[in-house]
């Protein structure tokens, strides 16, 4: 065990399903994972409630889900005000859809690192992001919380919440102490896309109210382009 209570990340662990269960109901992983799953069902009892009341809001919030999970923030956001949501639904439902994807995602993949857990389509993900951490853990490493912040906030291709909060846990920050840092930059970074694409919205609506969404994934192209071309040259270097 480390200073702040973390199991050293890469230690093999007792892989037994009870040592799991243990570490759900007492670990501070646990705890968050509980949290993040109950925030789950809420969606869920608030997307069936949208399914009945109006079904074209039901299948826009089933959009932007989708978008948040496979293309990030900037795509579900973009889709928000495409179909005709306020500026402020927008925001805060990003907000929370990123905060789900964090208080679940996180422990998960810390648990798969244990080899408490074994999940095998989520193997694939799972060695991307502990590529992605492991990367740029130096980096961040000499100004601990403020770089995951910073890290998190920047907008370039895999350097979301998720991947900031596995720095975190690699360079042995408390839970809670990485949650929030890397959600406070995700939420800031949150209101400067809003800004922005609120503003290209109305420029683009006259022509499509689609638009705003091809000019998100454009900028989102843009964006993994450049972290690939940093990527790449950096191995290059090695």
């Amino acid at each position: 065990m480390d200073s702040v209570g973390n199991s050293i990340p890469g230690e093999k662990q007792n892989n037994h399903p009870g040592a799991l269960k243990g570490l759900v109901l007492t670990s501070a992983e646990g705890h968050v994972l509980i949290i993040g799953t109950v925030l789950v069902f809420f969606y869920a009892v608030y997307l069936g409630f949208q399914l009945v009341l109006s079904i074209e809001r039901f299948h826009a919030l089933i959009a932007m889900t989708a978008a948040e999970v496979v293309f990030g923030r900037i795509t579900c956001m973009a889709l928000g005000y495409s179909t005709g949501f306020s500026h402020v639904e927008v925001v805060l439902i990003s907000m929370f859809l990123e905060t789900v994807l964090v208080m679940v995602s996180y422990p998960v993949f810390v648990f798969i690192w244990r080899q408490l857990l074994v999940i095998k389509w989520l193997k694939k993900s799972s060695d991307k992001i502990r590529r992605a951490a492991e990367r740029h853990k130096e980096t961040i490493r000499r100004y601990g919380a403020i770089g995951i912040f910073i890290f998190v906030w920047l907008p370039f291709w895999m350097t979301g919440p998720v991947v900031g909060c596995m720095i975190g846990y690699l360079l042995g920050l408390r839970v809670w102490v990485n949650i929030t840092t890397a959600l406070a930059g995700t939420y800031v970074a949150i209101l400067g896309w809003a800004y922005l694409l609120r503003q290209l919205h109305e420029k683009t609506i006259s022509y499509s109210s689609y638009a705003i969404v091809a000019v998100a994934v454009l900028i989102a192209a843009v964006m993994m382009g450049l972290s690939l071309r940093q990527r790449f040259g950096c191995r290059r270097k090695k």
